[in-house]
């Protein structure tokens, strides 16, 4: 039994009656599909590498600890590896309204909290893939390196004999209460042993104090200093969604930043911040003055745990200067502002929350996690997740598209995600049916920011990169 971390279960306590916390892809491949028996058992011939695949949450009673990992003793590969077509012709836009009613679907939590289907009848000779999952179980990076653990890195499957399994015994209540127990009984211990190791180095340890409370405040200062709550993004939402992708080069991306300072990220937050403000003017909504706030996940995952499956990832809050109509200021505002986030408390807060989880109580852990994740924070989410640069193949059919499909968080009607693969930049916005019935609309948005900042990019002269011995001068 392996029980879950306070950021996991922050994603379990958020998920309400509108509000689904499972996160996860479209993907499109070349080539007829395969036979859904062939998919089946490629798909269960791997399972012995992502073991969490074959788990179930287990609640201890009486709220004894935070919940567990469990083997399932009724796994059926059968319900969550499913089979699907689309009518003909079989469109990207058909496929999308299949994506949007599969993603306002809860995942059950009785059941190991993934899914994958099998979309046949794309047009152009191609089939899909669309994957669903917790994000109690995984988060964005990790979810990628398990697509590479699950599909090939050459045209050639690569044989991989499948192994037997066979479920543990399920734990009865008095072992999860026992376990339970436990956890809360070593808390004690852990601080003792962190209060003596904190005596031997008084200066580390002081230092140490001063930067985990100014971690906490920069933690509290998200609640105190809250984005404005009076757009269209920020209202009572239902349980439908609308999916729409949008692909452009990385190239792009990269002239932009290259010629006009910032990174990729800083890039993805401009172009954002770009279509946000040309959607809510078209709504009616003055944007003078107005700075919307996005939350930005960042990955604390070290290469040493890059496949393992839970939640490592913190939450910073970026601006959205929606009021900037000039796209390279807009840029500009945005670089200097991320630039200043990685040395601030905020940075702190994300750092003290990572050490916290080592000795911390239980209790004070989860509240910590759910202030970090908090959704009187920021306008809507705003995530970037690098994905492979190689092509991966499903049974020998390359995948040409791997378009993110983010989550949305109570009374937050618009997600937006960004994911590299293979040369090319993917950007998932997932909306609430009704509240963002003008999603198409959103997205050509998007495609008219990144086309301005390109624009401007090409005609602005390179951006002279400092010599060695020039920056060793300047520091």
């Amino acid at each position: 039994m392996e029980r879950l971390s306070p950021v996991d279960v922050s994603f379990l306590d958020q998920e309400k009656r509108g509000s689904h916390m499972h996160i996860g892809a479209v993907m499109l491949f070349e080539g007829p599909p395969p036979a859904y028996d062939d998919f089946r058992t490629h798909i269960e011939s791997r399972l012995h590498l992502v073991p969490r695949y074959r788990q179930k949450l287990a609640y201890p009673r009486l709220e004894m600890g935070r919940p567990m990992w469990i083997d399932d003793p009724r796994f059926n590969i059968d319900y969550h590896a499913r089979h699907t077509a689309l009518p003909s012709p079989g469109s990207v836009e058909q496929l999308r309204n299949l994506a949007g009613r599969i993603f306002s679907q809860r995942l059950d939590r009785s059941k190991p909290l993934w899914e994958l289907w099998l979309v046949q009848g794309l047009e152009g000779n191609r089939f899909a893939l669309i994957n669903k999952t917790h994000h109690s179980l995984v988060d964005g990076v990790s979810g990628v390196d398990l697509t590479t653990v699950l599909f090939d890195t050459a045209p050639t499957p690569t044989p991989i004999e499948g192994q037997s399994w066979t479920a543990r015994v399920e734990p009865s209540d008095a072992t999860l209460v026992a376990e339970g127990v436990k956890g809360l009984a070593a808390a004690p211990t852990k601080l003792a042993r962190r209060a003596l190791g904190a005596a031997r180095r008084p200066r580390e340890t002081a230092a140490e104090l001063v930067q985990t409370a100014e971690g906490l405040g920069g933690i509290a200062w998200k609640l105190v200093n809250p984005p404005p709550a009076t757009t269209p993004l920020n209202q009572p939402i239902g349980p439908h969604r609308r999916v729409l992708w949008l692909r452009f080069p990385l190239a792009d991306l990269k002239t932009i930043k290259d010629r006009l300072g910032g990174t990729v990220n800083d890039v993805f937050l401009a172009v954002v911040s770009g279509a946000l403000g040309r959607w809510l003017r078209r709504r009616g909504i003055r944007t003078e003055g107005l700075e919307l706030r996005g939350i930005v996940p960042v990955s604390i995952r070290s290469d040493d745990d890059r496949t393992a499956l839970g939640n490592k990832i913190t939450a910073m809050l970026g601006p959205l200067p929606v009021y900037a109509e000039d796209p390279v200021e807009r840029l500009r505002i945005v670089s200097e502002a991320m630039k200043g986030l990685k040395e601030s408390k905020q940075a702190v807060g994300a750092e003290t929350l990572t050490r916290l989880q080592g000795f911390a109580p239980p209790t004070i852990l989860a509240q910590a996690s759910r202030l970090n994740f908090s959704t009187r924070a920021y306008n809507l989410l705003v995530t970037n997740v690098p994905g492979p640069q190689i092509p991966l193949y499903m049974l020998g059919r390359e995948m040409e598209e791997l378009a993110p499909v983010p989550f949305l968080a109570p009374e937050r009607a618009l997600a937006v995600a960004i994911m590299s693969y293979n040369g090319n930049v993917d950007i998932g916005l997932i909306g609430d049916y009704d509240a963002m019935s003008d999603l198409d609309d959103f997205g050509r948005d998007i495609e008219v920011s990144v086309a301005e900042l390109l624009e401007l990019a090409r005609a602005a002269k390179p951006r002279k990169r400092a010599t060695p011995v020039a920056a060793n001068r300047a520091r």
